[in-house]
């Protein structure tokens, strides 16, 4: 079995005592971690992978809970608009227009992004061609929840998306029997839930039954803004979240994204049915407000951090997301300790792994656990001195500080190179594609300037 040994490296392991090994080694075999610290030179194979990480910080690859790789070609197309002109008037013209190809490409786009960042896995909420998702994140080497953006009721939904309960469901469990445990066990499949506004009732309490019986997640935006609230009032009699608990669709394998728009009775609801969050700072900034984090955190909720997409955030960098989580619920509650940068990176790791539902598998450097890790090299002039490498981690490196990244035991990057795509061939295509994309749902942009061609 190949072996590769990480040595000398600074091993941020976020274990279930949080040791930090100084100099310390990693042993991988295959795709597991199978000793963390001090390896015994009898367990090293005489034709190991040999890396020396002094000087480096290695810890878990990042988590990123909600992201949507179909929206990587729409970077750009939903910028300084309210949130339902984005959605009505931009992403559903551009999402209906893809086909297999345009997902395909989108896809590997959003994940070589995610690579450079140091993610090693992500969830996704659902775009319409599942299909070319998978293809792309089964030839690129990262980890990945997919799931099918589903809705079945709902105004302005393009025509090629009207579709009945029943089918909306049969699709999914089609791409859960095609795809979940694919790639080495890289991908799973999960259902998905768009918003309270395009979902019946019925979809929601069958999709729920359907992820017990599968023992999947359901991946759903909740209370994402003040007009769902308000829409929930009038159309179901309650609030989205306490709706969904009337439902029976809150559990522990329900992923709530957003969830800005709480009451404290609503974040008991989810204390008491160990619901699961992905606070996507960056995006909920834009337009949808300030979520209840530090206040789900004391209750013992699992609050895991997220990108969302392209072009509601236009970052796919988790190092970002991370800076910003920090930031913002410091102002919020004008406490400097609000979310230290301890917290941040669990979240991160292994609270991403909780949300997801992988933690026995991921999230922290632990031998047994897959063998998915980054070496971050924190020199750089915007990370120097170094003082508290934590700290830096959270307040002063970027995505740019990553220098390689493993996923289930191989190299998905190396010294800044991706290992598994032509990048420069991508991006190429990727701006082809685009274009073409743009061009086919019919969206023109206003200029924000005077352009004169010369």
């Amino acid at each position: 079995m190949k072996q590769t040994l990480i040595k000398n490296g600074y091993i941020l392991s976020m274990n279930g005592k949080r040791q930090i090994f100084d100099g310390g080694d990693i042993l991988v075999a295959g795709d597991t971690l199978k000793a963390v610290g001090k390896v015994p030179a009898e367990m090293i194979s005489q034709d190991a992978e040999v890396i020396d990480a002094q000087g480096k910080i290695v810890m878990p690859g990042l988590i990123n809970t909600h992201v949507h790789l179909s929206q990587q070609l729409g970077r750009g197309l939903g910028d300084d608009v309210p949130l339902l002109t984005w959605l009505h008037d931009r992403i559903w013209p551009y999402e209906s227009a893809m086909d297999l190809e345009d997902s395909y490409v989108s896809s590997l786009a959003c994940c070589a992004e995610l690579i450079r960042s140091g993610v090693t896995t992500f969830a996704e909420p659902g775009g319409q061609e599942v299909d070319g998702m998978a293809r792309a994140v089964g030839e690129i080497g990262i980890r990945g929840i997919l799931a099918r953006s589903t809705m079945d009721c709902g105004e302005g939904l393009p025509e090629k998306w009207v579709e009945t309960t029943d089918e909306a469901l049969e699709k999914q469990v089609a791409h859960i029997e095609q795809w979940h445990g694919k790639a080495d066990g890289r991908i799973r499949v999960w259902f998905g839930l768009r918003t309270i506004f395009n979902c019946t009732d019925e979809l929601m309490v069958r999709t729920k039954a359907l992820a017990d019986k599968y023992s999947v997640g359901i991946h759903m935006h909740v209370a994402e803004i003040s007009e769902e609230v308000r829409f929930a009032e009038a159309d179901r009699g309650d609030t989205t979240v306490a709706h969904l608990a009337n439902l029976g669709v809150l559990g522990p394998n329900l992923l709530a994204v957003h969830t800005v728009w709480m009451t404290p009775k609503e974040i008991d609801l989810f204390k008491l049915y160990d619901v699961k969050v992905s606070h996507n700072p960056g995006a909920a900034m834009r337009v949808l407000g300030f979520a209840p984090v530090r206040e789900m955190i004391e209750h013992g909720i699992a609050v895991s951090i997220g990108t969302d997409g392209a072009p509601s955030n236009n970052r796919m960098d988790m190092f970002d997301e991370m800076y910003l989580t920090a930031l913002i619920h410091k102002g919020r509650h004008l406490v400097p300790d609000a979310l230290p940068a301890e917290k941040i990176l669990e979240m991160a790791t292994v609270d991403g792994a909780r949300a997801l539902l992988w933690e026995d598998e991921i999230g922290s450097l632990t031998p047994g656990k897959k063998a998915d890790l980054i070496l971050v090299d924190p020199v750089s002039m915007g990370s120097l001195p170094l003082h508290d490498k934590v700290s830096n981690l959270v307040y002063a490196m970027h995505a740019s500080n990553v220098e390689s990244v493993m996923c289930n035991g191989s190299w998905l990057m190396r010294e800044g190179k991706l290992t598994t795509i032509d990048e420069k061939a991508l991006m190429a295509r990727v701006q082809t594609q685009a274009d073409a994309l743009r061009k086919k749902a019919g969206i023109t942009l206003p200029d924000r300037f005077p352009v004169i061609k010369c």
